[in-house]
């Protein structure tokens, strides 16, 4: 038989949501709501709506196991599948003293068929799970929560994510993937969640790395600008996803990159099948990357052969990605070259790692990536060079910042770069080249 657990609690309306306010016991709390809560179709993507829980939690812990004046803000929680079993109660009330007073009283009832996620307060509800752990008489303390209603339907999981969005943005700052898997409002955030579950090749397991690290206790390691060189599925991270979406977004309508305004339906459609359309190109005219991938009995493989790392696929590595799609957006931007001619000269590169012009990030004699600002530029300086040189002044300044940073000249001449030199540029000592 299920034990049914009785809560007290007002009904509540603000905006478009409908909640309730109650007290609960803290070990009723550790007992119902769970962290975890698969958010959508790609179970990566969905672990991201918890929070990493950091060590403040030990903080947290301590806190309430020594301090006398120990107080917490309220847990705001979701109900998974729909509305919480909430009961109205009416009170004789004759002389008309409670007017006004209990409108909306009622009780909750638990029974355990519920399931219950935490959308605010992660890390307190771990430290009060821990605390009862240390101090079980914690457990008989009150702290409220405020119960909102979750439909695990699109409508409702958008709605739920927008509210946690906003709640921990108002609140505290969230980090920048954690807007990515969760943000309802910036069209290149929706965009990206709909690449990792609709796009034919980015969804496939462990193509696009959402965390890094999965600790015991649920606390996570989001994924940032690298890969390590040994993983044996990734291409990209999230976070690097993003960008180059943002960065291809150059010319969809404007919507798409505006911040704070979410972007009509019809405009998402049509920025994820034109986006759709940018990322297959690339994913040809850089090194036939996809092919490749599926084909290779490891991602590790083509990123850093073992004992032959020079041999390595450039566009393996996060770097390479984001300075590709710069100059991309650059050119085509600039109308110096159409999208299909750009994809045409990606073509004709030679991917190797340790081949012109990814050695700016590359040394072949250590096996080595560069990491620095200075060492990304001046990739985005030469690979611009290799496929539009702005000017032969431009030539001349990356070569030379190559020969002053690497302390070696540049394997490839000038008079080889200035092929690609436009004619009415080529002898024009003021075109410097634009900025990277």
């Amino acid at each position: 038989m299920v034990n049914k657990t009785l809560i007290p609690a007002f009904s509540a309306k603000v905006g478009d949501w409908e909640y309730y306010v109650c007290v609960m016991k803290y070990a009723e709390v550790a007992h119902q709501v769970s962290f975890r809560y698969e958010f959508g179709e790609n179970a990566d993507l969905g672990t991201m709506i918890q929070r990493a829980i950091s060590a403040q939690t030990e903080d947290i812990t301590d806190y309430l196991v020594t301090s006398p004046h120990r107080f917490l803000g309220s847990l705001i929680v979701a109900a998974w599948g729909g509305s919480p079993e909430y009961t109205p109660f009416a009170m004789d009330d004759p002389d008309s003293l409670l007017s006004g007073i209990v409108r909306g009283f009622g009780v909750l009832t638990f029974d355990g068929t519920q399931q219950y996620f935490a959308l605010d307060g992660q890390h307190r509800l771990k430290a009060i799970q821990d605390a009862i752990k240390i101090n079980p008489e914690i457990g008989k303390e009150d702290v409220c929560v405020l119960l909102v209603s979750h439909f695990d339907n699109e409508d409702g999981r958008t709605k739920t994510r927008r509210l946690f969005t906003n709640i921990n943005r108002n609140a505290k700052v969230t980090t920048s993937a954690e807007n990515i898997a969760l943000d309802e409002d910036y069209g290149v955030n929706i965009l990206t969640r709909r690449f990792l579950t609709d796009h034919e090749f980015l969804k496939r397991d462990g193509v696009v790395i959402v965390f890094t690290k999965r600790g015991q206790e649920g606390e996570l390691t989001m994924s940032g600008n690298n890969i390590s060189k040994t993983h044996s599925k990734a291409l990209t991270t999230i976070a690097v996803l993003n960008e180059l979406l943002r960065e291809l977004a150059f010319d969809l309508p404007a919507s798409i990159t505006a911040p704070n305004t979410r972007p009509t339906d019809d405009d998402l459609e049509f920025g994820y099948n034109e986006l759709s359309k940018r990322v297959d190109a690339l994913l040809k005219a850089c090194g036939n990357i996809r092919e490749r991938m599926l084909a290779a009995a490891s991602a590790r493989d083509l990123r850093a052969p073992k004992n032959n790392e020079g041999a390595g696929h450039a566009f393996m590595r996060p770097v390479v990605q984001k300075a590709v799609v710069r100059v991309v957006k650059h050119i085509v931007g600039q109308k110096v070259l159409s999208w299909e001619e750009s994809m045409d000269r990606l073509s004709k590169l030679d991917w190797e790692i340790s081949k012109t012009p990814w050695v700016a990030v590359y040394e072949p004699t250590s096996q080595k990536m560069l990491a620095g600002k200075n060492f990304n530029e001046l990739l985005f300086e030469l690979l611009l060079c290799h496929l539009a040189p702005p000017s032969k002044q431009a030539i001349k300044k990356a070569r030379k910042e190559f020969r002053d940073i690497r302390n070696v000249q540049y394997p490839v001449s000038e008079e080889e770069l200035c092929v690609r030199l436009p004619l009415s540029s080529e002898d024009d000592p003021n075109q410097a080249g634009p900025a990277a």
